[in-house]
């Protein structure tokens, strides 16, 4: 696995020494997996977040807004009435909860951020709405940047790549830069390649089979496979029967020094987690 990464989050330096995993809430009602499961419950939706963190999640990342293929851009009003009462209500009962905002509008990162978020992870890289950089700059929160070819709603319109690893990784060089104009420091930043968000099956298994070449100054890597398409296509399985060959990907990228898995499925993971840190001590012994 990977070497010690630190990640600042606000007061906080996450010294990556193992992979953390990052729960998945969403509270929306048309997401491709979890729609509707935990949305309009927000006493539901808290304690499936605290379900998550017993299981042993380090974030938990909530979203209120479908960002699934085809899906189209939500009213920031309606957003916030969905995320705020849960971030209020999980703050509330844990004081220490790491919580992320899945958000690309500035608005929407500055009400969590206040309300007891920590990181934004932010599928535009900041590109969809331009006052969001300079809020990750005067927040020190972490941030999550995430590589996406279009908009939700375009972005799987016959996407192409010539070479989606170099192309992604050119990507995280550029973007990274543009952080530094807004003075955004480098070890806030975690970078993810965006897991089918304008990407074609086998983009998606070139850059899970070829993750450790993306790492752009040694920054932690993370990577969103759950129950995704490609494991659908892969498969020919629907998404909740998919938890199988997300476990597979996950040791893939675990293998190869990744160092958080976003996930629907957080006991799977966890153990997944523990049981290569168990073989990589062992094998360190011999």
């Amino acid at each position: 696995m990977a070497q010690t990464r630190r990640w600042l989050v606000r007061d906080r330096t996450l010294e990556l020494a193992r992979p953390l995993v990052m729960g998945v809430l969403n509270l929306t009602p048309d997401s491709f997996f979890d729609g509707g499961r935990h949305f309009p419950d927000i006493p539901g939706a808290v304690s499936h977040a605290e379900k998550m963190f017993d299981e042993g999640a380090d974030i938990v990342d909530i979203g209120g807004e479908s960002t699934r293929p085809g899906s189209k851009r939500l009213d920031e009003e309606e957003e916030l009435a969905r995320v705020l009462p849960v971030i209020e209500e999980l703050t509330a009962r844990r004081t220490d909860a790491l919580i992320s905002i899945d958000t690309y509008k500035a608005r929407v990162a500055e009400k969590a951020l206040a309300d007891g978020a920590a990181i934004v992870n932010d599928i535009s890289a900041g590109r969809m709405d331009e006052e969001l950089l300079p809020l990750i700059a005067e927040s020190r929160c972490g941030y999550i940047l995430m590589h996406m070819k279009g908009t939700p709603d375009t972005m799987q319109a016959s996407p192409s790549y010539t070479d989606v690893v170099g192309e992604i990784r050119g990507f995280f060089q550029e973007r990274l830069a543009a952080l530094d104009a807004h003075r955004i420091e480098s070890e806030s930043v975690v970078t993810d390649p965006g897991i089918g968000f304008g990407k074609r099956p086998e983009d998606n298994l070139a850059l899970i089979a070829h993750a450790s070449k993306l790492r752009v100054r040694d920054r932690p890597l993370l990577f969103g496979v759950s129950r995704k398409s490609f494991l659908g296509h892969l498969l020919g399985r629907e998404a909740n029967d998919r938890l199988h060959g997300t476990t597979a990907a996950h040791v893939a990228l675990l293998l190869q020094g990744v160092d958080i898995l976003r996930v629907h499925d957080v006991g799977p993971a966890v153990d997944a987690v523990k049981v290569l840190q168990a073989l990589e001590e062992t094998d360190d012994g011999d």
